[in-house]
């Protein structure tokens, strides 16, 4: 474990950022996930070269290690009750989903047949969400509970689907093919997939969070072919925009407030993507590290903390007094 950085402000948006290390030997780290108690998780590289899922906590860095003969993990979204879900490989080299639960990595399994799973949301109850090939080959989404691994399927005529995020009633959502074989985020509750839809003009779309008031965020391509950040409340789809200069935007978290984080790019040339916080229909630029010309915001808890990367690390952002 190793111990975090001081704060450093993001230059004229009245916020500090502070970098959260990396495990000792290691110059990497990136943040997946933020819990309302400020626990980020994500992974970190090792001194032997190794990646390997992570806690950051109260100024240190936590190796979750690997599933028993793994050498790889990651960890993607952390619960109030400090449970971590993610992904590592096996002693056989597959990848599965696993729950980090009191200091014992327990690996969640696949769907009956395939050999690959992998976790990308969890909530209070410790149900985990998110995609495993079946005995045909095909990734559907699918949730992690009581040790039973659940099909959520496809749309009508899809063949591949994800999970990525759910709340506390259950509800999940992710993205599915459709029998065109376009991707369309979906929210699944009550057993029925439903297809959220894309922005005007656009043909594909992907649901990366809900909180829980039900409203979703994710991503979806417009008519001019560039991809934005998407609210969908209330059945409408409402797009983020982006922010001055930029093209595209991607939304990867909101909390129970509203407040939606994720970054917002120029697509190409240079990359040049920053991080953003839209809340109050605005969307702010929240900086980078200093010296640094990249950043992004994977998550936001009820506190305002905002848990994202830059380059190199991962950085939270709190906002100043």
């Amino acid at each position: 474990m190793l111990a975090i950085a001081a704060f450093q402000p993001a230059a004229g948006q009245g916020f500090a950022i502070k970098d959260l290390g990396a495990l000792p030997g290691g110059d990497y780290s990136n943040a997946l996930g933020i819990n309302e108690r400020g626990q980020v998780v994500g992974y970190s590289i090792t001194a032997a070269g190794a990646t390997h899922a992570v806690l950051f906590e109260n100024g240190e860095v936590h190796d979750l290690g690997t599933l028993p003969g793994g050498s790889s993990s990651t960890a993607t979204a952390v619960n109030n009750r400090g449970q971590v879900a993610g992904t590592s490989n096996t002693a056989r080299g597959d990848q599965h989903a696993f729950l980090f639960d009191h200091g014992v990595m327990t690996d969640l399994g696949t769907l009956p047949g395939g050999n690959f799973s992998a976790a990308a949301g969890i909530n209070e109850r410790g149900q985990v969400v998110g995609y495993a090939t079946n005995l045909r080959g095909y990734v559907h989404a699918a949730l992690f509970e009581n040790g039973v691994v659940i099909d959520l399927g496809t749309f009508a005529g899809g063949s591949d689907s994800g999970a990525l995020g759910i709340n506390n009633l259950g509800q999940v959502v992710g993205y599915s093919s459709n029998a065109s074989g376009y991707a369309h985020a979906f929210l699944f509750e009550h057993g029925v997939m439903t297809d959220l839809g894309t922005l005007a003009g656009g043909g594909l779309s992907h649901a990366q969070g809900i909180n829980e008031r039900g409203q979703v965020i994710g991503i979806s391509s417009v008519a001019n072919g560039d991809v934005h950040g998407f609210l969908f409340e209330n059945g409408v789809m409402t797009d983020l925009g982006t922010l001055p200069g930029r093209n595209n935007s991607n939304a990867f978290g909101i909390n129970n407030s509203g407040q939606i984080v994720g970054e917002s790019d120029t697509g190409c040339c240079p990359y040049l993507p920053h991080a953003f916080l839209f809340e109050h229909g605005a969307m702010t630029d929240l900086g980078t590290l200093p010296g640094d010309n990249f950043s992004e915001a994977v998550g936001v808890n009820g506190s305002g903390q905002i848990a994202g990367n830059s380059s190199s690390r991962a950085i939270l952002w709190t906002r100043g007094k």
